[in-house]
């Protein structure tokens, strides 16, 4: 804590040197004379990291809404919080019973993230099994200013203390037909025409019933859709899966548990990152809550974060979720580079910090974005994008070696983001090739 503090202070004692010994006007005309960027309004910060200062801001102190580059102020908590390995389960063992609590784990029966190691915990046990429900640990599953309308879009799906097969159905054309996993899903499957020529399926609001408008699917067909979560359905899904029976209990968490570990977290934040993934960050963010407060109390881990640490930056910080799911979230270009800092701060190796962000012309969000230099990436960042609104925040390192921390952040713009994307990505490039 005090390391970070210092850090901190370091940082700000920096601002007097804004701009010094450092030739931004080539940069500034770039964007003054950009015609896609005349259209709507930005915000730029630049700051160096080897001289620990900050080079150029254009609109650095103003607020937009930073979309998906509210997970880098994720990524910041859970790297301060959740260790080397992720805890998949917490249980205690009384008699012949086994009871355990979930910790808002993601990756349980999660068909891209999961170990097994919950999963064959719980199947090989020789204990009866009961989960508990701690009723002070539940949140609401969406976060405020999130997009109602979306409920059954695969970017948002519901928030709980302990997901499985990461609250989703995915469902996929096998033989001519629609199969669901998990297959639980499969009776509550109907058909109903729609007068739609495009095969459809829909998932009622407030129900986990699924409607398609013709019985045959088109050839490989994939698509995942949310479901109404709670913790009957829970209790369902898991004993279809373990294939035994489980128990549903009342319970407080004890101070004192054990714990199964599921994976890395530094491999979990990577997917949170690259891909952009809502759903691992919402649940990260519990994670880390219940790390701090031994309860999912989310809304004040961000309060806490916001006094102990973003209070210290120059221009007001207003996060509503982890995910940047919510418009509510606002964000100026500098505290973008202010949180990066603080990132790296905690993770100085660069290999490992880089790790953690998508590489420009590599993988991840960025990688049909730039091109490598020399065979290189030069640019690792987080992107962020919802309606009139795409951003970028990472870091970029020059043709002549010098390191720096850059936000890019944009807003109101009609149509597409795929020109403003562009736009960034050539700004970056000029910015790689000229210091």
């Amino acid at each position: 804590m005090k390391n970070t503090l210092l850090a901190i202070t370091m940082l700000f004692a920096t601002f007097k040197l804004f701009g010094q010994t450092f030739d931004v006007n080539p940069i500034k005309r770039e964007l003054e004379q950009s015609p896609i960027l005349r259209n709507h309004f930005f915000g730029v910060c630049l700051y160096d990291l080897d001289s620990n200062r900050f080079v150029m801001g254009v609109n650095e102190n103003k607020h937009f809404t930073p979309a998906s580059n509210a997970k880098v102020f994720t990524l910041f908590a859970a790297l301060k919080y959740l260790g080397d390995s992720i805890a998949g389960l917490h249980y205690v063992e009384r008699g012949d019973s086994l009871i355990f609590w979930g910790t808002g784990d993601p990756t349980f029966l999660h068909h891209r993230h999961d170990s097994g190691k919950v999963f064959n915990f719980l199947k090989k046990s020789d204990k009866k099994l009961f989960y508990a429900m701690d009723d002070s640990a539940e949140e609401t599953f969406y976060r405020k200013g999130w997009a109602v309308e979306d409920y059954e879009e695969y970017y948002q799906p519901e928030i709980s203390s302990f997901p499985i097969y990461g609250n989703v159905v995915t469902f996929r054309e096998q033989g001519g037909r629609l199969s669901s996993s998990p297959s639980y899903f499969q009776a509550a499957v109907s058909q109903q025409a729609d007068g739609k020529t495009d095969y459809t399926l829909r998932r009622k609001f407030d129900t986990n019933l699924f409607v398609q408008n013709r019985s045959h699917p088109p050839h490989k067909y994939v698509n995942e859709k949310p479901f109404r979560y709670s913790t009957e359905l829970f209790i369902k899904l898991l004993t279809d899966t373990l294939k035994r029976e489980v128990s549903l209990i009342k319970a407080p968490r004890p101070v004192e548990v054990q714990t199964i570990y599921s994976t890395a977290t530094a491999s979990l934040l990577r997917e949170m990152m690259l891909p952009s993934d809502n759903f691992l960050a919402e649940q990260l963010q519990m994670m880390a809550a219940l790390k701090r407060y031994h309860g999912f109390r989310t809304a004040q881990l961000r309060q806490d974060m916001g006094k102990e640490f973003y209070d210290f930056f120059r221009d007001k910080v207003d996060l509503y979720d982890a995910s940047g799911l919510s418009s509510y979230n606002k964000v100026t270009p500098r505290s973008m580079v202010e949180v990066l800092l603080m990132v790296v701060s905690i993770l100085p190796d660069t290999t490992a910090l880089h790790q953690l962000f998508p590489a420009g012309g590599v993988d991840g969000t960025l990688k049909r974005t730039y091109k490598l230099d020399a065979g290189e990436p030069f640019v690792w960042a987080k992107t962020g994008t919802i309606s009139a609104v795409h951003n970028q925040s990472g870091f970029i390192r020059t043709r002549s070696g010098r390191n720096l921390v850059f936000s890019f952040l944009n807003t109101n713009f009609l149509g597409g983001s795929s020109s403003v994307s562009r736009e960034i990505a050539r700004v970056v490039t000029f910015i790689r090739q000229h210091y």
